[in-house]
C-alpha cells in the first residue's frame, strides 16, 4: 500500500448531521435542524430574547440584529457559500428556537462560524454540539477550516473551541480573539465526540433506572389490567420511593391514594409509566410535560406496530416528546427494571423480579421479556437491569449499550432483536462496547418468514441475515442462536475469566460424553490437545489403571469426589490447558453432591497453582444437571445439561476472547486517489442514461481513480486499433468483448486467450464482432479489451448496496469457484485492516493463498489493498450499487495482483444515504490557511 494513514470517521448521528434530536448534557433533549425562511419570526424572537450580554457576545453589540441578516439565516439553499442550524424546543406551549449555529464562507476553503444559545441553556452542551454538527456539513462541503472571532473575556465560547478535539490556533487582537481550526475530523475530534455522545446518553437514561419517584398513570383498580399490575409489582418489589398512581375516576388505587392528573401530584416525578388508552397518550404527554416529568415508559400499543394511522401518530408523539425535552421507552412495551437493592424498581408488568446479578438486557418483544424474565428466574441468573424497548420510538438498544457501557452494575449484556434502526451506529458503539463488556445478542427474523414475522410485529425492516452476521463479527457481538444459548453464554461469562487461548481439557467419568464434548469442541475451532507427561505423571498417581489419562480424561465409572478433586485440581492448572470442561453423569452409587462439592474444590484448589484466568465449565447430566453448582463462599460454575451445550459455550466464549485480545483494526485513507474524479464518472452516467451498468472504460476509470490494480491494455474499436494495443503491451494476450450488457462472455465465444501475434488478434476481434452480429446484439457492442496473459490464484471482490446496512463486501476464490463452492466471506463497510485480513484468512480456500501442493503462495498483503480500496471506493460513492471483480489474479508474493474483469453498477442513492458524504469529511485535505 502507498503512503497509508489513519482515517478518522466521525460517529453517526442517531438521525442525520442536518436534522434530528439532540441529547444535552443534563439528559434533556431538543430537536436540530437547517434554517428555514419560515423561520424568520422565531430566529427574530431569539435574538430579542436573548440578554444584552449574550447579544454583545454574539454581535459585539447590545442591540438585535438588522432584519436583512435574520433573512440571510435563514436561507440555507447554497450550503457551499453559507448554513444555518436552530436547536428548538417546546416552551409555553409553542415550539421555540433555543441556540443556532452557522457558518459563512470567507474564501474557497475556509469559512467563518458562530453560534448563539438562549441563556436558559447556557452550560448545557449545546455549543459545542452545534460546532461539531457545523463542521462535519462544512467538510462535507468542501471546507476545510473555521475561522472565528470573539471577545476576550468570552471565556464560554472559548471553552466550546478548546474542548471541540479540533487543534486551534489563536491570536490576540484589541481585546478579540481570533481562532482557527481544521474541520477535518482527527483522532482527538472523533475521540471527544464519542464520549459526549456517550456521556450525554448515560445522563439521559437515569431517570429511567435509578428514579427518585414513579408515577402509573393509568392505574387500574381491576386487577387484571395492566395498569394495576404496574402498580401492584412496583409496590410488592418494594420500589424505595414513592409511587402514585394516577386515575381521573378513582381517589384509591391498591390503596394508595390516587390522582386525577399528573398535574396534581404534590411534587413532580422522574418517571412516569403511561397506560391509557392510544388517543389519550398525546395529551397525558403534555400534562407530564407540564409537570416536569424527563422520563416516560409508555405501555400502550396501537402505534406503527398496527398501520399506517399508528406510525404517523407515533411519529406525532416522537416529535411531542423529543420537544419538550424527554426521553421515552416504547411505546408498545412492557417496561423495564432494576434490582438494585437501593432502587429495587419494577416498573413493568412482569410477575417475576429476578435476583440481583450483573448482566443486563434488553428485548425487543414485550410478550418474549416475561418468557425471558421467568427463564432468567429459572436459571438463577441475576440481572442488573432490563428493558422492553418496544418499538423503539426514541430509547434504543443503541442508547442503552452506551448506558451499560457507563454502568458500574453491568458486566455482560443481552440483546433480544428483531430489527435495526441505525446499524452503522450499533457498529460504531458495539465495537468499542465489546473490548469491554461482552454482548450477546439473538437477532430474529433469519428466515424469510421470520423476517416477515419481525417486520409486521416490530414495524421495521428486516434485515438480511448475512449482513447481521458479517455485523456481528465485525464488532465482536456473539450471536446465540436461541435464547436458550444466549442463557447458556450469559451463565459462562458472567461468571468465569475468558480463555487466555484455544486449548480445551476435558475431565468425565464416562467416554462418550467426553468425546461428544471434545467433538464439539474442536468442530468449532478449540483444541483438544494430549496433555504433557507431568500432567499424565499426576493423573496416572491417583486414577485407577483403567483411566484414560489424555485428553479427555476419562476416569471410568467408578471416579469418586477424590477422583474429581484430584483431576479438576490437576488438569485446570496444566501450563498446556486454557480452559476446563468437567462432566460428571451419576453412576452406580457414588454420591452426587459430594462429587459437586469436589469439583469445586478442585477448582478452588486449580486456582491457587496455574489455574487461575481459566474458565471452568461443567455439565452435570441426569438429575444432577437440576442442582445448582452454586457453594456458597466460592465462585459459581456454571453448569450444563449436556456436554455439546457446554462446548459450544466455551467455542463462542474463546472466539470473542480472540477478537477481544487482537488490537482494534485501523480504517485506512490514501494518497493516492482520486474519488471526486470517479464520483465524477458515475453521476454523469447516471446523468445521461439512467441507472445501470458502466461501460467497460468507464469502469477502468472508476477503478483508476483509487489505484486498484488493473493490467495494462484498453478498450479497442477497431481490428487496427486491437492489434497497436496489443503489440504495446507485449504477446501473448487476451481480447475479450467489451460490453456492459453482457456478463458471461465466454459462453457466447466473447473470450479468446494466449494470442502470440497481431494476425491472431485480428482473427479474435473480427470473431468476436462477427458473434455478436449473428445473435443480433450489436447494439452491446462497445469494443474489445486487449490485456496481456495474466495467471495466479483466481479470487473476487464483489459489493452489494443492501438498503439498510449499506455496502456489503464479499471475498472468496473467483473464477467459477464462486458460483460452484460458495466460499464467500463477507463485512459491512467502511473496513478497517483488520477485516480485510480476517476476511482473506476466513475462506476455506485460504491454503491454495499460502501455497498448496507445489503452489507458489499469492500476494495476501495486495489482496487486502484491494478490500480496503473497494471499501473506500464504495463509502466514497453511494451511487455505486453493485460491483463485481472477478477474476482478480493474486501473483506471487511482492508482485501485487491484477484484476482481469470488473463491473459496476450505479443508481441514485436512496435518500439518507450519506455514507460518501462522512467519508468525505473525513478524508478532506489537510491543507493549511493562514490567519488574515
Amino acid at each position: 500500500m502507498t503512503a497509508v494513514r489513519p482515517l478518522y470517521l466521525p460517529p453517526p448521528y442517531q438521525d442525520s448531521a442536518e436534522s434530528g434530536r439532540l441529547i444535552l448534557r443534563d439528559g434533556t433533549t431538543a430537536m436540530i435542524r437547517v434554517a428555514q425562511p419560515g423561520d424568520r419570526e422565531a430566529l427574530q424572537a431569539f435574538f430579542d430574547r436573548l440578554s444584552p450580554e449574550s447579544r454583545r457576545r454574539r454581535f459585539f453589540s447590545t442591540s438585535p440584529p438588522r432584519g436583512e441578516f435574520i433573512d440571510s439565516l435563514c436561507n440555507s439553499s447554497d450550503p457551499a457559500s453559507k448554513i444555518t442550524l436552530v436547536v428548538s424546543r417546546t416552551l409555553g406551549g409553542a415550539r421555540s428556537i433555543i441556540a443556532t449555529g452557522s457558518y459563512f464562507a470567507r474564501g474557497d476553503r475556509t469559512a467563518e462560524v458562530a453560534m448563539a444559545v438562549d441563556d436558559a441553556f447556557q452550560g448545557k452542551g449545546l455549543g459545542t454540539l452545534l460546532l461539531e454538527r457545523l463542521a462535519l456539513l462544512a467538510a462535507r462541503h468542501g471546507f476545510l477550516r473555521f475561522w472565528a472571532v470573539t471577545l476576550a473575556e468570552n471565556q464560554p465560547m472559548l471553552e466550546v473551541f478548546r474542548n471541540s478535539g479540533f487543534q486551534l490556533r489563536s491570536r490576540v487582537d484589541n481585546g478579540d480573539v481570533e481562532v482557527d481550526f481544521s474541520v477535518v475530523p482527527s483522532e482527538a475530534s472523533v475521540t471527544r465526540s464519542e464520549m459526549r455522545d456517550r456521556v450525554f446518553t448515560t445522563a439521559s437514561l437515569l431517570r429511567f433506572f435509578r428514579p427518585q419517584s414513579v408515577a402509573v398513570i393509568g392505574a387500574s383498580r381491576t386487577p387484571s389490567n395492566i395498569g394495576y399490575r404496574i402498580l401492584e409489582a412496583l409496590v410488592a418489589n418494594r420500589f424505595q420511593g414513592p409511587v402514585y398512581p394516577v386515575n381521573p375516576k378513582a381517589s384509591v388505587v391498591g390503596s394508595i391514594r390516587a390522582y386525577p392528573s399528573v398535574r396534581e401530584l404534590p411534587e413532580p416525578v422522574d418517571l412516569a409509566i403511561i397506560v391509557v388508552p392510544r388517543d389519550a397518550v398525546l395529551e397525558v404527554v403534555d400534562d407530564c410535560a407540564e409537570r416536569g416529568v424527563k422520563a416516560l415508559v409508555i405501555i400502550t400499543a396501537g402505534f406503527a406496530e398496527v398501520n399506517a394511522e399508528g406510525r404517523e401518530l407515533q411519529q406525532k408523539l416522537v416529535d411531542k416528546v423529543r420537544g419538550y425535552g424527554m426521553r421515552m421507552v416504547g411505546p408498545n412495551c412492557m417496561g423495564l427494571l432494576n434490582t438494585d437493592p437501593k432502587v429495587q424498581l419494577n416498573a413493568s408488568f412482569s410477575p417475576v423480579f429476578p435476583p440481583p446479578g450483573r448482566v443486563a438486557m434488553s428485548s425487543q418483544s414485550g410478550a418474549l421479556g416475561l418468557a425471558i424474565l421467568a427463564l432468567a428466574h429459572q436459571r438463577q441468573l441475576g440481572l442488573s437491569t432490563f428493558v422492553s424497548v418496544g418499538n423503539k420510538a426514541d430509547v434504543s438498544s443503541n442508547d442503552l449499550l452506551q448506558y451499560w457501557e457507563e454502568d458500574d452494575a453491568t458486566d455482560v449484556i443481552l440483546l433480544y432483536l428483531e430489527s435495526f434502526g441505525n446499524p452503522r451506529r450499533f457498529a460504531r458503539i458495539a465495537r468499542r462496547v465489546s473490548r469491554s463488556k461482552p454482548i450477546v445478542a439473538v437477532k430474529a427474523g433469519r428466515t424469510l418468514a421470520g423476517q416477515r414475522a419481525a417486520g409486521s410485529h416490530t414495524a421495521a425492516l428486516a434485515a438480511r441475515d448475512i449482513a447481521v452476521d458479517a455485523l456481528f463479527r465485525q464488532t465482536g457481538v456473539i450471536r446465540a442462536e436461541t435464547l436458550d444459548e444466549m442463557f447458556d453464554l450469559a451463565a459462562t461469562l458472567g461468571s468465569q475469566p475468558l480463555p487466555p487461548g484455544r486449548r480445551v481439557g476435558i475431565v468425565t467419568n464416562a467416554g462418550g460424553p467426553g468425546i461428544l464434548c471434545a467433538d464439539t469442541c474442536e468442530a468449532g475451532g478449540l483444541r483438544v490437545p494430549e496433555l504433557s507427561d507431568v500432567t499424565t505423571a499426576r493423573l496416572t498417581s491417583f486414577l485407577p489403571s483403567a483411566a484414560s489419562v489424555r485428553n479427555p480424561v476419562d476416569m471410568v465409572a467408578s471416579a469418586g469426589p477424590d477422583d474429581y478433586r484430584q483431576a479438576v485440581e490437576t488438569v485446570l492448572a496444566a501450563r498446556e490447558v486454557d480452559a476446563l470442561i468437567v462432566i460428571y453423569i451419576p453412576l452406580g452409587m457414588v454420591d452426587s453432591d459430594a462429587v459437586v462439592q469436589a469439583i469445586h474444590e478442585g477448582v478452588a484448589a486449580g486456582r491457587t497453582a496455574d489455574g487461575a484466568g481459566k474458565p471452568v465449565l461443567t455439565c452435570l447430566m441426569g438429575e444432577a444437571g437440576i442442582k445448582t453448582s452454586l457453594v456458597p463462599g466460592r465462585e459459581r460454575i456454571p453448569s450444563y445439561a449436556f456436554p455439546e451445550a457446554a462446548g459450544r459455550v466455551l467455542v463462542k466464549v474463546a472466539a470473542y476472547a480472540e477478537w477481544r485480545s487482537c488490537p482494534p483494526g485501523v480504517i485506512p485513507d490514501f494518497d493516492d486517489i482520486d474519488p471526486a474524479g470517479a464520483r465524477q464518472i458515475c453521476r454523469k452516467a447516471i446523468r445521461e442514461r439512467g441507472a445501470g451498468w458502466l461501460t467497460v472504460e468507464e469502469t477502468r476509470t472508476v477503478l483508476t481513480a483509487l489505484r486498484l490494480p488493473l493490467p495494462p491494455g484498453g478498450v479497442a474499436r477497431t481490428a487496427d486499433e486491437a492489434a497497436e494495443l496489443a503489440r504495446s503491451i507485449g504477446f501473448p494476450v487476451a481480447v475479450k468483448l467489451a460490453s456492459h450488457r453482457i456478463v458471461h462472455k465466454t459462453e457466447m465465444g466473447g473470450v479468446s486467450l494466449n494470442l502470440t501475434d497481431e494476425p491472431a488478434v485480428r482473427q479474435a476481434f473480427q470473431k468476436i464482432r462477427g458473434r455478436l452480429a449473428e445473435v443480433g446484439d450489436l447494439e452491446s457492442w462497445e469494443g474489445v479489451l486487449v490485456q496481456p496473459m495474466v495467471s495466479g490464484v483466481e479470487v473476487m471482490v464483489g459489493v452489494t448496496d443492501d438498503p439498510l446496512f449499506g455496502p456489503l463486501i464479499a471475498f472468496g476464490l473467483g473464477g467459477i469457484h464462486v458460483e460452484i463452492l460458495g466460499d464467500v466471506r463477507f463485512r459491512v463497510t467502511p473496513l478497517t485492516d483488520r477485516d480485510a485480513s480476517e476476511m482473506v484468512r476466513e475462506i476455506r480456500g485460504y491454503r491454495l493463498l499460502e501455497g498448496y501442493r507445489g503452489h507458489p503462495p499469492a500476494d495476501v498483503d495486495a489482496i487486502q489493498a484491494v478490500l480496503l480500496r473497494i471499501s473506500r471506493l464504495v463509502e466514497e460513492i453511494p451511487e455505486i450499487s453493485e460491483l463485481d471483480l472477478n477474476p482478480i489474479f493474486a501473483l506471487l508474493p511482492g508482485e501485487g495482483c491484477r484484476i482481469v474483469d470488473a463491473r459496476i453498477r450505479v443508481e441514485s442513492p436512496a435518500s439518507g444515504h450519506a455514507a460518501a458524504s462522512t467519508t468525505a469529511a473525513a478524508s478532506a485535505g489537510d491543507q493549511r490557511v493562514e490567519l488574515s
